[in-house]
Formats: structure tokens, sequence, C-alpha cells
């Protein structure tokens, strides 16, 4: 039986000046650092130990140049797909802060943040990110079997909140939490590892750890 690993990658570093959220807005390219970011995700699946035979990015303009070193290297051709998009969020375009967050026009905002009433529903960005897990798993498996290998692999380039919440999901762990909390740092890597149809694993890979920025970037 084919065991096949899906990577959940976050994107690298947005030039981002203004500091606001910007969450699913157009543009939002990387800055220097986050290119390298991408370099050295590539870099990390040259190892011998990846048999990497799928691509998928989201539409978003930094998810498509996190993956580029990564689609060269490879000679692969990510698709896109919108299931794996940042999440959904009404404060989007604005600078967050804790005024501006309790501002009584944003109130009705953020009266539940469980579910979080702000934005896409963390169940919604759970079923839609593990249909295209779903979706790139039975591609990859497809050409493993074809390819006669035993281990094989495919790369999603998405963003921190929906990859969070794959993880929750599959650790069996509630979806409301502390944003605070996230492990999932700028160019780092997921993995939930299959026998077959069965999750058998999930694993955390700091990649970039050592080019985090110091402020947290907002809307990634």
């Amino acid at each position: 039986m084919t065991t096949s690993r899906i990577h959940l990658v976050r994107h690298g570093e947005v030039d981002n000046p203004d500091g606001i959220l910007y969450g699913r807005l157009p543009g939002f390219g990387l800055t220097a650092r986050g290119r390298q970011m991408g370099e050295r995700i590539s870099d990390y699946f040259a190892d011998d130990r990846f048999n990497v035979r799928g691509l998928v990015r989201s539409p978003l303009l930094r998810t498509a140049q996190t993956i580029a070193p990564l689609a060269q290297s490879t000679g692969l051709e990510p698709a896109v797909d919108e299931r794996v998009i940042e999440a959904g969020n009404r404060f989007e375009g604005q600078k967050v802060n804790r005024s501006s967050v309790f501002a009584p026009a944003n109130l009705p905002l953020v009266w539940n943040p469980l579910r979080p009433s702000w934005g896409e529903p963390y169940i919604s960005q759970v079923r839609r990110m593990q249909a295209a897990i779903f979706t790139l798993r039975n591609r990859v498996e497809a050409v493993a079997k074809a390819e006669g290998l035993d281990v094989v692999d495919g790369v999603i380039v998405s963003h921190q909140l929906p990859i969070w919440m794959s993880r929750m999901a599959a650790e069996g762990r509630s979806l409301a939490h502390d944003p605070r909390n996230r492990e999932c740092n700028l160019g780092s890597v997921t993995t939930l590892s299959f026998d077959g149809a069965k999750l058998v694993g999930v694993d955390y890979t700091d990649v970039n750890a050592d080019l985090q920025p110091k402020k947290a970037v907002a809307g990634a």
C-alpha cells in the first residue's frame, strides 16, 4: 500500500508596509525575504526522502511566488485550487488592532470568536481544505502506482488559518483557538501522512525558522 504525504506549506513573507489585513485582496507579493523562504522550501523538498509528484496553490499572488522555485526544480505545473485560498475575513483591508476591532461599528463582528463571527466559519475551512487534500492525494497516488513508488508526496501552498484548521481537525482538536498559539510560521511545512486512505501522522517542520520577521504579518 502506498504511503502518501501531503505537505501544507504556508507562503513566505508578504510586502505589506501599511500593516493591513490583506486577506484575499489582489496583489501583496513577497518581500525579498519571502522569496528566500520560497527558495528554501524548494531546497527542502529536493532531499532524496521526497518524491514530489503534485503541486497545488491558492489563487493568490503570494502562493504563486512561494511555489515558483519548487515548480521550477521539479518541472511540475502547480494547479490553482480555490479550495485552499485564505480564509474570508470582514476586517479585510483594515489595520487590525484592539482599538479597531472593538470600535462601535465593528462590535457586531466580534460577538462570537468560536465560529468566528467576523469571517469564514472554521468548519468551512476544514471541509474545503480536506476536499483539496483528498483530490491531491488521489492524484499523487495514481502517479505512485504508475511509477512503482512506495512513498509519494504532494505539496499545497496555502495560508496560515486554513492550514492550522486542517491540522486541528486532523489531530481531533477543537477548532476554536487563540490565534497567538498557532504553530504555522511563514514558509513552514505541516505534513499529513496517509497509509492508503487512513491518516497515520501529522508533523510540523519550521523550515524558515531563522527568517521569521520580528513583527507578525497581518492577513497571512
